[in-house]
């Protein structure tokens, strides 16, 4: 027999033994995988936070080089673009907490007061629009509606209202959890400090132990993948931040004391891609008929003509170009995901896609550059 051929029959017997054990102990990979990302559980959130605040880092390490060019202060640069970045983060944090999370509640506040208005209005509404329309159907009983409305809502008033205290007594009730933290800011700032570093020893890693036919690619690779997750990442929250402000602004004029609460729905709801537009705005509108079904038509007439001028005016000028992915695409990374992992999984498939789509259309264009043998 060929040597060539039985090396490569070997192979693939070996390939087919190792596949059968892995689906035979598919749970105790599962159990010794959960294990292991315990273990680098503040590796990992430190490098997903040195991962979010990388850009504003770079945008702070660039201007303070600059003040500091003709300096013999410019290796400061880096560790007070480190110290501006957290300082930034902590600042947006309290201001969540001081000054969006109150005025949320107070807005969930007034809806539960006036939930019962709201309800006999909207039964009102209804029965008068099958009379209207002679439709022969009983009419509909919204008694239950309002209880279980005023549940909900109480019970996300009550989380809303002991959010910061819970998560106070749970941080200091725990001392694993503060420990992981503490492990994670550590490795966080220590990636951000030593990025350039960092990124030096992994290169030289990859060009020692790896043959350079397979280290070009993975280095294009993660390149690549690291600049599509910054960019999604970044631009997903500045158009959630800003539909969510435009939102709030509007609402001052349509219905001032839910402003709050229909600016935070959008803008969380904007977070999601393909379906967070849709998700917000029919939720913002259910809660806006119930109070106006003319200020519910008014809002949606708003919401449509501010999505049209933030999604081609404003985001392209702030974040600019898109992640390049075709809308089939998006849409079937969005429902794939969602199928495997629910809310993480739409939120990573769609820069896991456009890395992979990225990728491909590369291939292709190759292959049909090659010039036929």
């Amino acid at each position: 027999m060929d040597k060539k051929l039985f090396k490569s029959i070997l192979l693939i017997i070996t390939y087919a033994v190792v596949l059968v054990m892995v689906l035979a102990r598919l749970d105790v990979l599962a159990g010794g995988l959960g294990i292991l990302l315990s273990v680098f559980k503040p590796l990992i959130i430190g490098f997903c936070l040195a991962f979010v605040l990388n850009r504003p880092c770079q945008f702070f390490f660039r201007l303070y080089s600059r003040g500091l060019d003709k300096t013999s202060a410019r290796g400061a640069a880096r560790p007070l673009a480190v110290l501006t970045s957290y300082l930034a983060l902590i600042i947006v944090v309290v201001a969540i907490f001081s000054f969006v999370l109150p005025k949320l509640v107070e807005s969930i506040q007034t809806f539960v007061l006036n939930l019962s208005g709201y309800i006999a209005n909207a039964q009102n509404t209804i029965n008068h629009l099958l009379e209207y329309l002679h439709l022969d159907i009983e009419q509909l009983d919204l008694s239950k509606l309002n209880t279980t409305l005023e549940g909900i809502l109480n019970n996300a008033l009550k989380f809303l209202s002991n959010l910061g205290p819970q998560i106070v007594e749970f941080t200091t009730g725990l001392v694993s959890i503060v420990v992981t933290g503490v492990l994670a800011l550590v490795f966080s700032i220590y990636m951000l400090s030593g990025r350039d570093k960092l990124l030096g020893q992994c290169r030289r890693l990859l060009k020692t132990y790896v043959p350079a036919k397979v280290a070009g690619p993975i280095s294009d690779v993660v390149s690549l993948t690291a600049a599509t997750f910054t960019k999604f990442v970044t631009g997903q929250c500045i158009e959630a931040c800003i539909l969510g402000g435009l939102c709030t602004v509007g609402m001052l004029f349509i219905q001032p004391d839910y402003a709050p609460l229909i600016g935070v729905t959008v803008g969380a709801s904007a977070l999601i891609p393909v379906a967070g537009a849709y998700i917000g705005a029919i939720l913002s509108a259910v809660l806006l008929l119930m109070v106006s079904p003319l200020k519910a038509f008014i809002f949606v007439i708003f919401l449509i003509i501010l999505q049209q001028v933030e999604g081609n005016v404003i985001y392209p000028r702030v974040v600019g170009t898109s992640l390049g992915l075709p809308g089939i695409w998006v849409l079937a990374a969005v429902t794939v995901g969602g199928s495997l992992m629910g809310v993480p999984g739409i939120l990573i498939s769609v820069p896991i896609a456009s890395v992979a789509y990225t990728l491909l259309r590369q291939d292709v264009r190759k292959r049909l550059d090659k010039p036929a043998a």
